[in-house]
């Protein structure tokens, strides 16, 4: 039987002065699910696009500085609430009103911040997502230093992507696969907004939300590949049990599971979303 797949398409949309860039994917008519990325890109999440577009309005956005949007982060832009007012403006200036949104890493901060504060997200989705106090990791901490960011050349800031993309993937990427991950990071303004998302991690930006999420009682469903070195699987179980409304979903893979298991995770993401 063959299974129905929606293409998935390129697209831009100013929002706060900046042409922001996003994979988009489903009928426009449908309910809009809005995807946001962390230390990656919208790549992460075209594996599982096509499927997720035969259900909702699929807009998987690249922040400024990443993927194929144009602008610059700096450190004060790159904070979750700073990231979240960005998302929030495209959201605006796409027409969306209230909408399903989905977040990786920390994408899934800003997600947890929206959905906390916003009162426009109708379901939750987190995979793999920062929370509590499970972030910055080593890797990424160590550019809250500017001398570190400082003396960060171009090429090793890309070596340490290629590495930390394939760490963050159960299966081994083909050549042409990591090129298409590290593709973006071939600008040094790239450069500069990684590391300013990075200099930017910070706890409490989402320790600080989990009384709201616990008031707000948003339907969220978690998937998580259980295999995960960056986000561990034991702070998703902490979230179920401390954020009502909440549950947990594990598929096999790492910290990008759509690579590893993406008709896993597609499954659950639409089973949520139509609940």
């Amino acid at each position: 039987m063959t299974t129905i797949q929606a293409p998935v398409r390129r697209q831009s949309v100013e929002a706060a002065g900046t042409s922001l860039s996003y994979l988009s994917s489903g009928d426009d008519q449908s309910p809009p699910l809005l995807l946001l990325h962390g230390t990656f890109w919208s790549r992460v999440w075209l594996p599982v696009l096509p499927a997720l577009g035969t259900v909702r309005r699929c807009i998987a956005l690249d922040l400024p500085g990443f993927g194929r949007s144009e602008g610059e982060l700096d450190t004060g832009h790159a904070t979750v609430p700073a990231l979240a007012e960005t998302v929030l403006a495209a959201a605006d200036a796409l027409e969306l009103g209230s909408f399903d949104l989905a977040g990786h890493d920390i994408g899934g901060g800003i997600a947890q911040h929206i959905a906390a504060t916003s009162g426009r997200v109708n379901r939750l989705v987190l995979m793999n997502s920062v929370m509590f106090d499970s972030w910055p990791v080593p890797a990424v901490e160590r550019f809250r230093d500017p001398q570190v960011r400082a003396a960060t050349t171009a090429p090793e800031l890309l070596e340490a992507r290629a590495v930390s993309t394939q760490r963050a993937i159960k299966r081994t990427l083909s050549e042409e696969e990591l090129a298409d991950y590290l593709s973006p990071w071939s600008e040094p303004a790239r450069h500069r907004s990684w590391m300013a998302m990075a200099a930017a991690a910070d706890p409490r930006y989402t320790l600080d939300l989990v009384p709201l999420l616990q008031e707000a009682r948003i339907p969220t469903r978690l998937v998580w590949g259980s295999e995960d070195d960056f986000q561990k699987v034991s702070f998703a179980h902490r979230y179920v049990r401390e954020i009502p409304g909440s549950d947990l979903v594990e598929v096999d893979g790492k910290h990008i599971p759509t690579e590893d298991s993406p008709a896993a995770v597609a499954q659950a993401i639409r089973e949520h979303l139509s609940t």
